[in-house]
C-alpha cells in the first residue's frame, strides 16, 4: 500500500476526532461531575455501595478506571496477535469501538437507581475506548513514512482536541441553558445524560469515515488453521524479537513510569478539583477547555521540538515540566491557581502523548509486519501504568484522607521515567528529523 496517502492519513486522524469526545466528556468533564453528584448515600455523604462493598465515591471511580484498563491489558496481547496473523486488525478496532460507543450511549440511563449498572457501563466504555486505540495506533507505521510520524501523530491528537471541544461546548450549552433545548430547568439530570448519549453517537458515527478508508489487510495475509493457536505463536515470535531490542525495552520502561503520572492526572484532575478545592462546576469546565485548547498548540510545538532536538530530548523536557506540575498541584489553593496550572498541563499533555506514540513507532524494526502485536506491548505498558497509577492514587487518598498526598506521590513516577529516558540514547529517536540514520540492530 502506498504510504502518506492523504485520504488514508486523514481518515486515520479522524478516529481521534471521533473517539476523543469520550476522553473529554466522560473521562474529564461532565461524567465525573455528574458521577460526584449522583454517587451519594441516602444521608448525602460520599460513601456508596457497589456490589456489596462500601467505598468513598472518588475511590470507587479510581478503582473502576483501574479495573477497565487491567482487563484490556490482559486481553490486548493475544487479540493483537490474532489480528496480525489473520489480517483482521480493522475488524477488531471496529468491535472495540462499537462496544465503547454503545456502552457510552447507555450511560443516558445513569441515575441513582441504576448506579451499579452504570458504573459497569462506564468500565465497558473504557474497555472499548482503550481497546480500539491499540489497533488504531498500530496503523501509524503502516500508512506513513518515518519522517511523518511526529507530525501525523500530533495532527491526530490535535483533531481530537478540536472535535471534543466542539461537542463539549454543545453539551455545556444544553446543561447551562436547558430551556433553549426544550428541557425543563428543574430536570437537571437530563442534559448531562443526553451528553453521554451524544458522545456515544458522535464516536460511533464519525468512526465510520475512518473505517471506510482505512485498509483492512495491509499485508494481504491469508490465515490458515486455528486462529487462536497461531495468534499465540505470533505473539511468541514478536516477544522473542522484543527481547533482542534493549533500547525499545528501555523506552517502554521509561514510558511506563512517566505515563503512570500523566494518565493519573488526566483521570483524576476533575475529581481533585471537586473534592480538594471545592471548585464550582463552571470553574472545572473552564479549566478543561483551557487544557484542550492549549494542548492543540502543545502537540504541534513538541513535534517541532522533536524535529529540532530529537524525540527523547523533547520528552525529557515534557517530563520535567510534569514534575513541576505535580509539585505545584500540592500547594494550590484557589481557582486562579487551578487555571494557571491547567494551562501548563495543556502545553505538555498533547505533546507528551503524541510524541510517545511516534517515538515508539520509530523504535519498531522497519521490517516488521506485526505492528498490532508490537503496539500491544506499548498498550499493555500504558494500561498497566494507568492501573497502578490510579490504584496508587486511590489507595494513598484512602489511607491519608487527602488527594494532595496522592498528587505529590506522582512525582516519584515521573522522576523514575525521567531517569530511564536519559538512558535511551544512541538511537534515531534521539536525533532531529532530517538526520535520521538507519539503526543498527540493538
Amino acid at each position: 500500500m502506498e504510504k502518506n496517502n492523504p485520504t488514508v492519513t486523514r481518515a486515520w486522524c479522524f478516529y481521534d476526532w471521533a473517539n476523543s469526545v469520550y476522553s473529554l466528556v466522560i473521562t474529564s468533564t461532565i461524567f465525573p461531575i455528574y458521577y460526584s453528584a449522583v454517587a451519594k448515600s441516602t444521608d448525602g455523604d460520599s460513601m456508596v455501595s457497589f456490589l456489596g462493598f462500601s467505598l468513598e465515591s472518588s475511590v470507587l471511580f479510581s478503582y473502576a478506571v483501574s479495573a477497565a484498563f487491567l482487563i484490556i491489558a490482559l486481553m490486548s496481547p493475544i487479540l493483537t496477535a490474532i489480528a496480525d496473523y489473520s489480517g483482521r486488525k480493522k475488524l477488531f478496532m471496529q468491535l472495540f469501538c462499537y462496544l465503547g460507543s454503545i456502552s457510552c450511549a447507555g450511560l443516558y440511563f445513569f441515575t441513582s437507581e441504576t448506579f451499579t449498572v452504570s458504573v459497569i457501563l462506564f468500565v465497558l466504555a473504557s474497555i472499548g475506548f482503550s481497546g480500539s486505540i491499540v489497533f488504531y495506533n498500530s496503523y501509524l507505521p503502516e500508512i506513513a513514512t518515518e519522517d511523518q510520524y511526529d507530525q501525523l501523530s500530533a495532527k491526530g491528537f490535535s483533531m481530537g482536541y478540536v472535535g471534543s471541544v466542539l461537542l463539549l461546548i454543545f453539551n455545556l450549552a444544553m446543561i447551562m441553558k436547558p430551556a433553549v433545548f426544550g428541557i425543563a430547568p428543574e430536570n437537571t439530570s437530563l442534559p448531562p445524560r443526553i451528553a453521554f448519549l451524544t458522545t456515544g453517537i458522535w464516536w460511533f458515527g464519525f468512526a465510520q469515515y475512518t473505517f471506510y478508508h482505512l485498509p483492512g489487510n495491509v499485508y494481504h495475509r491469508r490465515p490458515q488453521g486455528n486462529w487462536l493457536l497461531n495468534g499465540f505463536k505470533e505473539l511468541q515470535k514478536v516477544l522473542s524479537q522484543v527481547k533482542e531490542l534493549p533500547m525499545l525495552k528501555r523506552y517502554l520502561l521509561a514510558y511506563f513510569f512517566y505515563n503512570m503520572g500523566v494518565q493519573t492526572v488526566m483521570y483524576v484532575a476533575t475529581i481533585f478539583g471537586i473534592e480538594e478545592l471545592n471548585l464550582p462546576d463552571e470553574a472545572l469546565i473552564i479549566t478543561i477547555l483551557i487544557i484542550q485548547l492549549v494542548a492543540i498548540a502543545g502537540a504541534y510545538g513538541f513535534a517541532k521540538l522533536s524535529g529540532k532536538y530529537g524525540n527523547i530530548r523533547a520528552l525529557i523536557l515534557a517530563v520535567i515540566i510534569w514534575i513541576g506540575i505535580c509539585i505545584s498541584a500540592y500547594f494550590i489553593r484557589g481557582e486562579f491557581d487551578f487555571y494557571v496550572l491547567a494551562a501548563v498541563v495543556g502545553s505538555v499533555m498533547g505533546g507528551i502523548q503524541s510524541l510517545s506514540r511516534s517515538t515508539y513507532s520509530k523504535l519498531i524494526p522497519a521490517s516488521t509486519q506485526d505492528h498490532a502485536s508490537y503496539f500491544s506491548f506499548y498498550d499493555v505498558t500504558e494500561k498497566i501504568s494507568i492501573v497502578l497509577g490510579t490504584l496508587a492514587y486511590g489507595v494513598i487518598a484512602q489511607l491519608t484522607g487527602s488527594m494532595r498526598n496522592s498528587i505529590l506521590a506522582l512525582v516519584v513516577f515521573f522522576a523514575l521515567g525521567l531517569i530511564l529516558l536519559f538512558m535511551v540514547k544512541g538511537k534515531k529517536s534521539m536525533e532531529p528529523q532530517g538526520e535520521v540514520k538507519e539503526p543498527a540492530k540493538v
